[in-house]
């Protein structure tokens, strides 16, 4: 697996992994959605990170012509954006945020969710942060997700995570 910065031809695959982790979340597809991915790896201080089959990334698009044409990179496995956004506070450091961790079902257990939050960790400490923050569900009682990202150093000990939302919530 190569992990690396998202490129404009992830955008397929990147969609499709959206998709699977929405649920009942409306997603963006088509030429709007690719405006918008667009916009989100131009967007200062925001970076998407991807782990993708180096195999698979080599020979992605050779067998289906259309995709072929667009030069459509090989399936995402996992993805994370990270922003790092400008404060005025610790000095002026910036803080970093961390949104839509996801890996796809059949890749998980391999290690790669830990390795693109490794890489977006690893950004934000040398953007010189002072804090990286993330939000995750309350769903499953066996750590799921929340006793990965404390495996990973994250804690819920000195804040709450609140929201306030114009659309509901995933389900």
């Amino acid at each position: 697996m190569l992990i690396r910065l998202a490129k404009e031809t992830d955008y397929d695959a990147a969609v499709e992994l959206y998709a699977r982790f929405g649920g009942a979340v409306p997603g963006i597809s088509g030429e709007e959605g690719l405006a918008q991915w667009r916009t989100l790896l131009a967007h200062p201080g925001t970076s998407v990170i991807v782990a993708v089959d180096q195999e698979s990334e080599a020979t992605a698009g050779k067998a289906d012509k259309a995709k072929a044409a667009r030069q459509i990179c090989a399936p995402v496995c996992a993805i994370v954006t990270l922003h790092v956004l400008p404060n005025m506070t610790y000095l002026g450091r910036p803080y970093a945020l961390i949104e839509n961790v996801i890996t796809s079902q059949e890749y998980r257990g391999q290690g790669l969710g830990r390795q693109v939050m490794e890489r977006a960790i690893d950004m934000a400490w040398d953007a010189n942060a002072y804090k990286i923050m993330l939000l995750t569900g309350k769903g499953r009682k066996d750590g799921g997700a929340k006793g990965f990202y404390e495996s990973l150093g994250f804690s819920d000990e000195d804040k709450y995570g609140m929201t306030l939302r114009k659309l509901p919530a995933r389900k």
